[in-house]
C-alpha cells in the first residue's frame, strides 16, 4: 500500500559494444552463451568489425586470441564481450586490438578491429555476445532486442539490489 515510500531501485543502462541487430542471447547457437551459464545478456549480429566499451570501466582481460575482452565496469558490472563462435580457433588471425589489459576505457572506445568477412570464410559465427558474469550481484539483466543499434546504444538495463 505505501510502496511510493520505498527507494526506487536504481538501473543503469549498458551499449551496444558494435553496430548490428540487438537479438536475445538465447538466439546464440552456442549453449554456453544461450543458456546463461556465463550470466545473462544479449547478442549482436554485427554489421560492422569495430568494437568499442559498452559501458566506463577497466579492461580485466583482453584474451591473446583477442577474441573476447572482459570490462569491470565503473558501476560494479562485470562485462564479456565475445566476438563470435569458437573464434579462439582463428588465433587472433583478423583481429587487432587497441587496447590492453588494465587499461581504463570509456563508453564508446574502440576495443578491437575485427574482419568479419575473413572470420565468415573461415567458416565461423560472427554473433557477438555481450554477458554480464556477475549476474547473481543484481536484481536484474534485461536485454533490449529486436531491434538494429548503432555501437553505443543501450541494449542492457541492469537494476541493483
Amino acid at each position: 500500500m505505501f510502496n511510493f515510500l520505498k527507494p526506487k531501485k536504481k538501473s543503469f543502462l549498458v551499449g551496444s559494444p558494435v553496430a548490428g541487430e540487438a537479438v536475445p542471447v538465447s538466439e546464440v547457437n552456442d549453449p554456453t552463451f544461450s543458456e546463461g551459464m556465463l550470466g545473462k545478456g544479449v547478442a549482436v549480429k554485427p554489421t560492422d568489425g569495430n568494437i568499442y566499451a559498452p559501458a566506463d570501466g577497466t579492461i580485466g582481460l583482453l584474451f591473446d586470441t583477442l577474441h573476447a575482452v572482459s570490462i569491470q565496469t565503473d558501476t560494479g558490472a562485470e562485462i564479456l564481450v565475445h566476438i563470435g563462435l569458437d573464434t579462439v580457433q582463428l588465433k587472433g588471425e583478423g583481429f587487432t586490438a587497441h587496447t590492453a589489459t588494465g587499461d581504463t576505457v570509456k563508453k564508446g572506445d574502440l576495443l578491437i578491429s575485427v574482419d568479419l568477412e575473413k572470420v565468415k570464410a573461415a567458416g565461423y559465427d560472427v554473433i557477438t555476445p555481450m554477458l554480464i558474469c556477475n549476474t547473481d550481484d543484481f536484481a536484474a539483466v534485461d536485454a533490449i532486442t529486436g531491434k538494429t543499434v548503432a555501437a553505443g546504444d543501450d541494449v542492457l538495463e541492469i537494476t541493483e539490489k
